[in-house]
């Protein structure tokens, strides 16, 4: 394949494939002692991480060493960062519901079911995902416009993300906004400004990859994948549906954009919802 090491690259994709299995079984040894397999949403991000070190390791002395390294630490640090705001957000919480009616509905043994359901497949989806950064560390030119573009899109969506959790964070610390929406900052622009984050993370990702035509090509399964899981996989679909029918949200969903941000619209008289005295709407617990 022009402009990446094709000798390297099969070796490359298959640790990152053997990292990505061996921190899903691990993540399912511990889930299964624990009886808590929200744990596999920590791992999710650990093992992006740990297949970009893998992936870094393994391409020295065939990729660009800065292009190498600056890819593989964006990768880490977005990878780092939402585990760590997953193991916070769920520290002292029981079973996550989803995981709960999964199991509950497995025909066989729930734990095997749970092996193929959840970890296999969430490894399996690791890896594909981060198809471009098994690439891109292997490019040997230096960074160029696109590459910047793509770090620059990247920056955005972290901090998207970053600002968004934060946001949401302090506002559930608040007793006095149980029960009610969180319709401030980034998340009056948008009902799921952590999913659009992810979203531009992996579209940025991408464009690393982009060297060439092949190389784009081959890696443009990543962010497809991943906005599919984001918009009508396991993210907003999901959580929308879980929320229907909610006092106020009807009226959430009228002003705010699903996905793409932008400025709240105004609600007409006879559709505003009071639930209070902030008269916001009920927002939806993130998944």
């Amino acid at each position: 394949m022009s402009g990446v090491d094709t000798e390297t690259l099969g070796p490359v994709l298959a640790a990152s494939a053997a990292t990505a299995l061996t921190v899903m079984l691990g993540t399912f040894a511990i889930g299964t002692a624990k009886r808590l397999h929200r744990i596999v949403d920590i791992a999710w991000g650990v093992a992006f991480a740990a297949v970009a070190v893998v992936a870094w390791l393994l391409s020295a002395g065939h990729g660009d060493d800065v292009r190498r390294t600056v890819v593989a630490l964006a990768t880490v640090v977005w990878g780092l960062r939402l585990a760590t705001h997953i193991a916070r957000r769920g520290r002292g919480h029981g079973e996550d519901p989803r995981y709960a009616r999964m199991l509950a509905r497995a025909r066989g043994n729930p734990t095997l079911h749970a092996l193929r359901k959840v970890y296999l497949l969430q490894g399996a989806l690791v890896w594909l995902v981060s198809l471009p950064v098994q690439v891109a560390v292997l490019l040997p030119g230096p960074l160029t416009a696109t590459d910047c573009v793509g770090l620059a899109v990247w920056a955005v969506g972290l901090a998207f993300e970053a600002v968004g959790d934060r946001q949401l964070a302090r506002f559930k610390a608040d007793p006095a906004n149980r029960g009610r929406v969180m319709d401030q900052g980034l998340w009056s622009w948008t009902r799921h400004p952590n999913y659009f984050g992810d979203f531009l993370v992996w579209w940025g990702l991408y464009l690393t990859a982009c060297a060439t035509w092949r190389t784009a090509a081959l890696t443009l399964v990543s962010p497809l994948v991943m906005s599919a899981l984001l918009i009508w996989g396991s993210g907003k679909r999901l959580l929308e549906a879980h929320m229907a029918g909610r006092p106020g949200y009807a009226a959430h969903q009228a002003r705010t954009s699903g996905f793409l941000p932008r400025p709240p619209r105004p609600l007409p008289d006879a559709e505003r919802v009071d639930d209070g005295p902030t008269g916001r709407p009920v927002r939806p617990p993130r998944p």
